[in-house]
């Protein structure tokens, strides 16, 4: 038998470029990798652009498909994170190609960033947080 190692077989993609080609998965995953885990409002700080109603829809597809893990606490006020889970992280990791390609063509086509307010960091980076208690 002859294996062409030019073709990659797409059969098993269809599934998941559903999911990672919903607008803002991919800055999800990424986001939420850089910082370990998130609480609902920081993602929504982090990701200024989206509506509150996307990202929680989003999350649950996310959940759901078992991309995320949403952890509840029983507190006043309650308390949720989300964190990713083994499949999510290899799929950051095997996103980081990507992300790091559509970065140098970017800067190869000199094309200019969105200033930043203030206190922002680029999703690209990972923030610094006070631990919480």
């Amino acid at each position: 038998m002859h294996h062409d190692t030019n073709r990659i077989c797409l059969c098993n993609l269809e599934g998941t470029i559903n999911i990672i080609s919903k607008k803002w998965a991919i800055i999800v995953i990424s986001t939420i990798g850089n910082h370990g885990t998130m609480r609902f409002s920081e993602l929504m700080t982090d990701m200024n652009s989206i509506t509150s109603k996307t990202l929680a829809d989003l999350l649950k597809v996310l959940e759901r498909e078992g991309l995320i893990s949403r952890e509840s606490f029983a507190e006043i006020p309650p308390r949720v994170e989300y964190s990713l889970t083994a499949d999510g992280q290899q799929l950051r990791e095997a996103l980081i190609p990507l992300l790091n390609w559509a970065d140098r063509r970017d800067t190869r086509r000199n094309k200019p960033r969105a200033p930043r307010s203030p206190g922002t960091v680029c999703r690209g980076e990972k923030l610094t947080r006070k631990k919480r208690s």
